[in-house]
């Protein structure tokens, strides 16, 4: 055989056999008339274990391109054309081309183990249920009645809705809006999408914070953006850096999460926010302010939005109810020109046909209450409870090995581990101590990094899961 497996490529090799016989049989390289070399031949053939012939046949013969028969080996199926077979498509191919990229093989796994087995979840980004509002919640499911339409609801999102962010935002973040300007969309990640699917084009440079949350999403590659990184450390970025970026390469658009930034928990300070805003209106650059965390202050100062300091229209906001009330309301908005928050809702419409209006009442009724507001008092007091915890339990079990800035809000803490060492088996050691993190190489280029973050358990589990973090680290 002239064919060899690539065994420096990602596609396994099982995948790589089976795309090779497939391609043969099309091309009639493997006749129906003719039996397929066997398992044994074709291991001996190219240097394979027996066992990734076998998963290659496997594959062929659940989409009904091959048969085996015992006693005459494996055929091509005599009918793959014809109607008396049926044939299975070729997913794993359709899988592979969809233009769609997935996420990183080791967020599939951070989220795998944490949804199939009980382990200390130092990784999601979620509030655990004992931080969401539920009492006030379900009392007003239960007391008040549902009074919006069940129809599709205005493409920007619930009137009624939008009118209570534009007061919201006003008193907490300081951001001077109207309805109009508000697009309600299913939780930051949708409004995200929607902004690179609908303003940028392939090809486009973009800047974006290293490390951060959009350091490796995929939806950047998918839309062919040429990603460019801006070095965010305690004191989150410097404004010469975007500047020299921009210079080089001609940057198209910022992406920013400046209060206690995703995972550094960094406070960008006013001095560089002003320097961001200048380069933004002198070069026309736009700027998407993702702000998921500026009312977690747990010195209880308001925390000042690029947004709130924007006075011409460069800044798009981005910002939910998902880190403050609940992550499953999936209630986020974009504030924005007019004319992009029409152009944005014609695509979010395209997609879903507008957001749920149960959801939307639900969020609209309880922001309107004075009970939002003892809620986040309530929340942050807890989250800063377990940012104290965390800071004592990295302190007591890894004291001299790793190095750490406490944020000052949010709810993620970035560590930096001293020692050399191998991220892949410190992530398997630490999941067979039933402890699950992110790995730093997934948001940021710098190795040796570590984000845990402590919104999902109390403190208890905090510490018990930086204890066993510290004994995976140590059997290394």
């Amino acid at each position: 055989m002239d064919w060899k497996p690539d065994r420096k490529a990602k596609k396994a090799i099982y995948k790589q056999l089976a795309e090779y016989i497939e391609n043969g049989i099309a091309d009639g390289t493997f006749p129906p008339d003719k039996p397929l070399p066997s398992e044994r031949y074709l291991a001996n053939e190219l240097n394979l274990n027996r066992s990734t012939v076998v998963a290659a046949y496997d594959e062929l013969e659940s989409i009904g391109l091959i048969q085996r028969n015992r006693g005459s080996g494996t055929t091509v199926s005599k009918d793959i054309w014809g109607i008396t077979k049926k044939r299975i498509p070729s997913w794993n191919r359709y899988i592979e081309a969809g233009s769609f990229l997935p996420n990183l093989p080791v967020m599939q796994r951070i989220r795998k183990e944490s949804v199939e087995h009980n382990l200390i979840n130092l990784a999601s980004g979620e509030l655990s249920e004992d931080l969401f509002p539920m009492n006030f919640l379900r009392e007003i499911t239960s007391t008040r009645s549902f009074i919006g339409s069940l129809g599709y609801d205005h493409p920007q999102g619930n009137a009624i809705l939008r009118n209570t962010l534009t007061k919201h935002v006003k008193e907490y973040r300081g951001i001077e809006t109207n309805p109009s300007s508000i697009l309600i969309t299913s939780g930051a990640q949708q409004a995200l999408h929607l902004v690179v699917q609908c303003l940028l084009k392939p090809g486009d440079a973009v800047a974006v914070e290293d490390p951060s949350y959009n350091y490796n999403l995929p939806i950047f590659k998918t839309a062919g953006l040429k990603v460019y990184y801006l070095p965010v450390d305690e004191a989150g970025l410097n404004s010469d850096d975007l500047l020299s970026l921009y210079k080089k390469h001609r940057i198209k658009m910022i992406f920013l999460n400046p209060a206690y930034q995703n995972p550094t928990g960094s406070l960008l300070n006013e001095k560089q926010r002003k320097a961001i805003l200048e380069i933004s209106s002198e070069h026309g650059i736009p700027v998407v302010e993702d702000d998921p965390y500026s009312l977690t202050s747990f010195n209880r100062d308001k925390v000042p939005t690029l947004k709130s300091m924007d006075v011409h229209g460069n800044v798009l906001y981005i910002s939910s109810l998902s880190k403050i009330i609940a992550s499953g309301l999936r209630i986020g908005w974009i504030i924005g020109p007019k004319s992009v928050i029409e152009r944005l809702s014609d695509a979010k419409q395209q997609i879903d046909f507008g957001h749920s209006s149960f959801t939307q009442w639900i969020a609209n009724d309880f922001m309107e209450s004075e009970n939002f507001n003892s809620h986040i008092k309530r929340l942050v007091k807890e989250l800063e409870k377990r940012r104290n915890q965390i800071v004592i339990s990295l302190n007591s079990y890894l004291k001299g090995q790793v190095e750490f800035f406490v944020p000052q809000g949010g709810i993620h803490i970035w560590v930096k581990i001293k020692k050399d060492h191998n991220e892949t088996k410190l992530l398997e050691q630490s999941i067979k101590r039933g402890i699950i993190y992110v790995p730093g190489s997934t948001m940021g280029s710098k190795k040796g990094f570590v984000r845990f973050t402590f919104a999902r358990e109390d403190e208890e589990s905090i510490d018990k899961g930086i204890k066993r973090f510290a004994e995976a680290l140590n059997s290394l």
